[in-house]
């Protein structure tokens, strides 16, 4: 009897220590991480209580030793309610950090009286276009099997990169276990997106919800925009949602919107002299043009993709005429959880610059697919048969590194993880002229 009544007052206590634990009020911040703002002169840092703080502070300076030089920079926060049966919530804080110095380094803590942050630094960009960015570019990199993470996560310590590019699919899913999952996806990019701009795009693992996971956590720019573009060295770089395509549940408004949008930004950064300026123009978006395995849901010849030509039948709002009018010069995509270059491509066919040389002064957009960092879907095979416009492919994991030396001249290659950071592919792009293919 008396084993029984000791059985029953421990479950009690443990009742009694998770109902507190549930009641606990928590004031610090997790999940930090950076975005360009309006210019590249300007940080965004967002972070999450799970709490009201009522203050968003960045305290930021080059040296902590030094309080007397410290600024301090005051945003907001909104209460983020996930969709699931819990309605878990939890606050996003953003503060943008403008008019900073160029090719700086700072050091920050971000969060309130009631609780801060460990201190991390950034590095803003030199200014002006005149300068070779280095980027890593990925997509679908969930919390389980985060082959490639260990690597970035060490690159990015060692000073590789001035900005990472996630092309859509995160944590599989951000929704998951009433936003759980994408809560502990941000703590474990932390050690890389508090330190350069983490800049995104959003996947087909995005949608629950009408993206509300993805919208709120990510603020490029300092909005909650699914698309949105930005200047680095002499690239345009251009982010884009292929979703919109694809989840029409949600309305038609979104699809026509962004096509109108890129238009005008494509126009715009199309111009004689701002392509004088940033000669480069690189979009990235989540689902391919064009695929090198036999998902017949996703793309093949016969059934075609909703971006690359338009909505079914009444051929609306296909992005690879208006990429091409416009002189787009490379695609990058995610999705197919593999790595794949293209050849310079346009309606199927291939627009190689010369048989020696394909890359120099390409007649087309040349494509990339980097799906491969690492997920809990595993890798994905290829077609038996490959067509004609595979240039290279493999499905180790492993992520793209772009480095742009100037305006004539573009550097890839590809990490494999699996063979130990091992470059496995690697190609320039060299261009003469800019514009559109149409006039060339």
């Amino acid at each position: 009897m008396c084993r029984v009544f000791i059985v029953v007052a421990y479950f009690c206590v443990l009742l009694t220590l998770a109902n507190s634990l549930d009641d606990a009020v928590y004031f610090q911040p997790e999940q930090v991480h950076l975005s360009f703002g309006g210019d590249t002169n300007e940080i965004v840092v967002t972070w999450s209580t799970l709490n009201a703080t009522n203050q968003s502070i960045v305290v930021f300076g080059r040296d902590f030793k030094q309080p007397k030089l410290l600024e301090k920079a005051e945003g907001s926060s909104r209460l983020f309610v996930d969709g699931g049966p819990k309605r878990s919530s939890q606050y996003i804080h953003s503060v943008s950090l403008k008019h900073l110095k160029a090719q700086t380094r700072y050091e920050y803590n971000c969060g309130s009286d009631l609780g801060w942050s460990a201190t991390f630094s950034f590095v803003t960009p030199p200014e002006g276009s005149n300068w070779s960015p280095s980027l890593a570019i990925y997509g679908d990199l969930g919390n389980e099997n985060a082959q490639s993470l260990a690597r970035l996560q060490q690159d990015t310590q060692q000073g590789m990169y001035d900005a990472i590019i996630h092309v859509g699919d995160f944590a599989y899913d951000m929704d998951s276990d009433n936003a759980a999952v994408g809560d502990a996806f941000m703590r474990q990019i932390e050690s890389i997106a508090a330190y350069v701009p983490y800049m995104v795009c959003p996947g087909n693992h995005e949608e629950k919800y009408n993206f509300s996971n993805y919208r709120t956590r990510f603020r490029p720019g300092g909005t909650e925009n699914l698309w949105y573009s930005f200047d680095l060295g002499p690239i345009h770089f251009i982010s884009f949602s292929t979703e919109v395509y694809y989840f029409l549940n949600y309305g038609y408004k979104l699809l026509t919107k962004q096509y109108e949008w890129l238009e005008n930004d494509l126009r715009e950064a199309n111009k004689p002299e701002n392509r004088a300026v940033r000669p480069w123009i690189i979009t990235f978006g989540h689902r391919p043009m064009y695929c090198s395995d036999d998902k017949e849901y996703d793309c093949n010849e016969k059934l075609e993709t909703f971006i690359r030509q338009g909505l079914p039948i009444v051929k609306w709002f296909g992005l690879e005429d208006l990429f091409y009018k416009h002189g787009v010069d490379v695609e990058i995509f995610a999705h197919e959880h593999f790595y794949t270059r293209l050849w310079p491509i346009y309606d199927y066919k291939v627009y190689n610059g010369s048989t020696q040389a394909p890359y120099t002064n390409a007649k087309a957009p040349i494509q990339i697919i980097t799906g491969s960092a690492g997920c809990n879907e595993n890798r994905e095979p290829f077609s038996k048969v490959l067509p004609e416009w595979n240039a290279f492919h493999s499905n180790d994991y492993g992520y793209t590194r772009l480095k742009a030396y100037n305006g004539s001249h573009l550097y890839f290659e590809q990490v494999s993880d699996d063979k130990d950071g091992e470059i496995i592919d690697s190609f320039w792009i060299i261009k003469d002229k800019h514009g559109s293919y149409a006039q060339m």
